[in-house]
């Protein structure tokens, strides 16, 4: 049984892992997390801990590690789908019947009564008087589209029109909706050289014949019904993709006609649909799609996607059009997407924080850029939880990218781009560009709508603290906040401090970090004075009040015991220099957790104080997946 990854989701979201484990686990809650012995191994204190905000469970001594569907999987050594039916059944979200994916994607290819000729129609391409070779469609790019092709071996996929007799011979057998999009992706693309002004429509944008071939642009013919023509005997699935509509009066005609073609790809990077773009502006709607289908879900792609991930791209930014995305392709910078003539939204800001932890959206200068950055600015707050970054590209008054970048040149573009503000300090200059910050009444403001903005942000993160406490420095209500003076704070150390004593200096200036570091609570021995803040901190964590500045006078008092030896680590650090903005705070308590549980994990493997193989297996495999966050970091800085 094939389970779509949406259903699986689903019923994660809507099952608590605490309850599911509680069953089998004698849990006792611990600050922010729940703890007890590990049921994959046999120990005696409890190393076993389960996180209900992030639905995951791992234990610190022998490293297993998942969620609720890996845990049933692994307690009762059952398979994948046995576990969904019982998860299923317990969320009362339906899994898909056998074959009915199958049935849903298929339709029946029947030979109906026509006027229209099945024979080769050789249609006279428009007089070509340019100068300028014709752009020759050739084959798909795409090695694994061809290894692939599902299609009878007797089909000429370079040839749309189907013979009579072999329509008839395969009329009794179901059509594939995937085979049929790419059919048509290859027809479309077929007839572009057939039509000079689309040919001169993708010039005059600046697009090479290699990167028309890349993305598989095509042209969409004048006529009513060229897919009927082209397709005899697979009406049923064209009407299933919506690509054929049926007027008042009740006659056929084609979705997209007389317009360039954008093929839409999904994450496996199969056709899933078409975007079509009119040739002549005074047309309205200037941008088609297809309708949502059993295939297609615009809400839930992202044009460029595939490419991108097929480029190996780093970097992600999210523009508003296809001509965006392939400029800047084409340009040289990989990782642009675009949605699907939609506003962004939660699946979409989803998709790309899977790809990375920082993401950048591009907006217009303009009053409606304004507008939708706010909007998805508030669709993204729910969404960053710590180690997810967002910037901000405004883009210039009357620009896009596709525009800019032809303009400034990809080494301006560049520089433009990587000086995006983080959301820090674009929130910042959003709320009090319309307020006098220079009065009180000003900052009251701001505070305000400050504090309606970080109720969006996940609760049992540390950024929304973090966002509060650096407007409250920005509008001078604490310090002013210091600018940065060292790039590189998690290499630089004093020679009286080291690192354990430098996460110490971090949790005391901004406490609500402590989540970077709760997992060190198992690694470090607890003779270490990080060992007993840490343990301090778990006691406490779910008390510590709203106020950033609060909390720190709160943890100072709990920690009152080891005042004289924090004493000394605070007045040898200089965390302001390290932390100019919520986002390098949360990121240098990032790195210095993954390091130091690197050089835990590397100092149990070599004291061999392990009691399994199976046990410095999962050492050795989380010590690679911490090594994995640390080269992904370098190349991030």
């Amino acid at each position: 049984m094939a389970i779509p990854q949406h259903t699986i989701d689903q019923i994660l979201d809507r099952t608590d892992i605490v309850d599911v484990i509680g069953q089998r686990v004698k849990l006792k809650k611990t600050g922010r997390t729940y703890s007890g012995c590990c049921p994959f191994h046999q120990e005696k204190s409890p190393s076993f801990h389960v996180y209900r905000d992030k639905q995951y469970f791992h234990c610190f001594g022998c490293q297993a590690n998942g969620n609720a569907i890996r845990f049933l999987m692994d307690i009762d050594g059952r398979n994948f789908v046995d576990v969904m039916k019982d998860l299923s059944s317990q969320s009362g979200i339906e899994l898909p019947k056998d074959n009915q994916d199958t049935k849903r994607l298929s339709y029946k290819r029947e030979i109906k009564p026509t006027t229209i000729a099945p024979k080769k129609v050789a249609t006279a391409p428009e007089n070509n008087s340019s100068d300028q070779p014709p752009i020759v469609a050739q084959h798909d790019p795409f090695e694994e589209f061809q290894q692939n092709n599902h299609l009878d071996s007797e089909f000429n996929p370079h040839d749309p029109f189907i013979a009579f007799e072999q329509a008839e011979q395969n009329s009794t057998q179901d059509g594939n909706l995937y085979d049929l999009l790419e059919n048509i992706a290859l027809y479309y693309q077929q007839q572009l050289p057939r039509s000079q002004t689309a040919q001169q429509y993708f010039r005059q944008r600046g697009l090479s014949i290699e990167t028309i071939q890349y993305w598989r642009l095509g042209y969409a013919p004048e006529d009513w019904q060229h897919l009927e023509k082209a397709f005899p005997y697979d009406t049923e699935g064209l009407r299933q993709l919506g690509l054929i509509r049926t007027s008042d009066n009740g006659r056929d005609f084609n979705l997209l006609r007389d317009r360039v073609i954008f093929p839409i790809r999904d994450a496996k990077g199969r056709v899933v649909g078409f975007g079509g773009r009119a040739l002549n502006d005074e047309i309205k709607p200037k941008y088609i799609n297809s309708p949502d289908s059993e295939v297609f879900h615009k809400n839930q792609l992202l044009y460029g996607l595939y490419e991108g991930r097929k480029q190996k791209a780093q970097d992600w930014l999210m523009v508003e059009g296809y001509m965006d995305v392939i400029a800047l392709q084409q340009a040289g910078i990989y990782g642009a997407v675009a949605t699907l003539g939609t506003a962004s939204n939660t699946d979409h800001l989803t998709i790309l924080f899977k790809q990375n932890s920082r993401i950048t959206i591009a907006f217009d200068g303009d009053a409606a850029g304004q507008k939708a950055a706010r909007r998805t600015l508030e669709i993204a707050l729910p969404l960053l939880s710590d180690g997810r970054e967002l910037k901000f590209f405004v883009l210039p008054d009357d620009q896009d990218p596709d525009s800019l970048i032809r303009r400034e040149g990809l080494e301006n573009f560049n520089r433009l781009l990587q000086q995006a503000p983080l959301l820090s300090d674009f929130v910042f200059a959003h709320l009090s560009q319309n307020h006098d910050v220079s009065k009180p009444e000003g900052k009251s403001q701001v505070m305000g709508e400050l504090r309606q903005l970080t109720e969006l942000l996940p609760k049992h993160g540390s950024y929304r603290y973090l966002l509060q406490q650096f407007f409250r420095e920005k509008l001078g209500f604490n310090r002013k906040w210091q600018p940065q003076v060292n790039n590189d704070a998690s290499l630089s150390f004093s020679t009286k401090i080291d690192a354990e004593q430098y996460v110490i200096a971090i949790l005391m200036n901004h406490p609500y970090l402590y989540i970077h570091f709760e997992p060190l609570r198992a690694l470090i021995s607890h003779d270490q004075l990080l060992f007993k803040i840490l343990n301090i901190f778990n006691c406490i964590f779910d008390d510590l009040p709203d106020d950033p500045e609060l909390s720190q006078y709160y943890i100072l008092g709990a920690c009152a015991n080891h005042h004289h030896d924090l004493q000394h680590i605070l007045l040898n650090t200089q965390i302001s220099d390290y932390t100019a903005s919520p986002e390098q705070a949360d990121k240098l308590a990032e790195d210095f957790s993954i390091k130091l549980q690197y050089q835990c994990l590397q100092q149990k493997i070599k004291s061999k104080k392990f009691t399994s193989i199976a046990e410095m297996r999962n050492l050795k495999q989380r010590i690679y997946e911490i090594d994995c966050k640390r080269s992904l970091s370098l190349l991030e800085e």
